[in-house]
């Protein structure tokens, strides 16, 4: 028995060092890493959670034998299996804790390839943690030309990711910028960078301060472009108004204006849409848990409950292409380890409940009218989350250099999701030609 466990021992780092000297390497540029790792996670998981149940039905067989016969001699055989059934689950959780800690560490963001497969020269591709106010945070840098102009993106949330959604979803744009994607503190691969209870909108503004003054150093650039989605195009706002001397020009989609505004729109709009759907769980739900905003542990549990509502109906909307995502796949992309993973969902709700609260006072119609670098909203003609009466309202309003609100009639709050052709296209000849 001992040799059979010597030989699977060796076999299998055997198989692990061929894997990572051999192949890994050669899978990168198809993500093929992808489905194996992936597949070798959740087969821990799976493996762990099985163990762990046959165990607690052991003690629950242990505990009957003994309650039924009384007798101590019955239930020993049965003491001896959960022994070995505990030490298989310790086994188990050891190699978890390794595949854990082993994901981790082989995070990457896919090089650039042409067609034949190869990577292009001149080009960058990097998965990179930079310190920020103290702080590390993850980013990611992609373009098929360095010298390209700076593009920072700017993920909705607070506490979302996208470094992989992005990468797939707007790759034309890395033909022309040099695309920089941002895990803000409370998020994905950040979401443990910033203890939550010192997350404040001051904190992301100086965050993406010292990371723009990063990106500009890094690659010899007086000024870089920003552009913000949802939670993303506030932040966007906040930062060039206090920084226009860093900034070409700001773009912002799924434009956010007033948050408190914005939340109650969006719950009396998801009764009115339930009512007319007949859906009255949905509104007798809603009305329960009373008006928003929100405060405190569960608001974002709350919140979502008109959220997602929401979205299904903008999904089912034929107005709007590309309506539906997967988050499952846009977790599975290799710049996220098993404990990304996890925190891509922990990390919303944790950061959610502790962040928005605090941009409740946040109304742009009113305190941000003057800003002082081109100001370009891209917003989903269709966009329910982000109300398109305010957007307008505030655009209106706004003083820029130069301005332009341009509408994608396909279009629900996800703009980049639903045209990203268009999107790109809009992106590049907007801000480069």
């Amino acid at each position: 028995m001992a040799k059979k466990h010597i030989i699977t021992a060796v076999l299998a780092i055997v198989i692990i060092a061929v894997y990572f000297i051999l192949i890994r390497a050669k899978l990168k540029a198809t993500m093929g890493t992808v489905p194996i790792e992936l597949t070798i996670g959740i087969i821990s998981i799976l493996a762990l959670l099985t163990s762990f149940l046959i165990m607690v039905v052991m003690i629950i067989i242990t505990i009957g034998v003994l309650l039924f016969t009384r007798k101590k001699a019955g239930i020993k055989p049965w003491i001896l299996k959960i022994r070995r059934q505990l030490i298989i689950t310790f086994t188990l959780l050891f190699m978890l804790g390794i595949v854990t800690v082993s994901s981790q560490h082989m995070t990457y963001t896919p090089p650039i390839v042409c067609k034949g497969g190869k990577v292009v020269s001149g080009s960058i591709a990097e998965l990179r943690k930079v310190k920020l106010n103290g702080s590390n945070e993850w980013i990611t840098i992609r373009g098929k030309n360095k010298d390209k102009p700076i593009l920072l993106f700017l993920a909705g949330g607070p506490g979302g990711t996208l470094l992989s959604a992005t990468r797939i979803q707007l790759k034309a744009l890395e033909d022309n910028f040099v695309v920089v994607n941002w895990d803000q503190p409370g998020a994905g691969k950040s979401c443990n960078a910033v203890k939550v209870d010192f997350l404040t909108p001051k904190r992301y503004v100086s965050d993406a301060y010292e990371l723009t003054k990063y990106l500009c150093q890094r690659f010899n650039k007086k000024k870089i472009y920003v552009c913000g989605e949802s939670w993303g195009s506030a932040l966007g706002i906040m930062l060039v108004k206090q920084h226009p001397e860093l900034f070409s020009a700001f773009v912002g989609t799924g434009q956010m204006i007033s948050f408190t505004d914005t939340e109650l729109y969006d719950y009396n709009t998801a009764i009115k849409m339930a009512k007319e759907n007949g859906d009255s769980k949905v509104v007798e739900k809603l009305k329960k848990q009373s008006l928003p905003p929100y405060y405190g542990n569960g608001a974002v549990l709350k919140a979502w409950t008109y959220y997602s509502y929401l979205d299904e109906c903008m999904q089912r909307n034929k107005n709007i292409w590309n309506s539906g995502y997967s988050t499952f796949s846009e977790m599975a992309g290799p710049e996220y380890g098993l404990y990304d993973k996890l925190n891509y969902i922990l990390g919303m709700i944790k950061t959610y409940d502790r962040v928005y609260p605090q941009l409740y006072g946040i109304d742009f119609r009113k305190q941000d009218e003057k800003i002082d670098v081109p100001v370009y909203i891209f917003q989903g003609r269709h966009d329910i989350n982000a109300p398109t009466e305010f957007v307008q309202e505030y655009y209106d309003k706004l003083k820029a250099p130069s301005k332009k609100l341009i509408w994608f009639e396909h279009s629900g709050h996800d703009t980049w999701r639903n045209e990203n052709k268009k999107f790109c296209n809009t992106m590049i000849n907007v801000l480069l030609k």
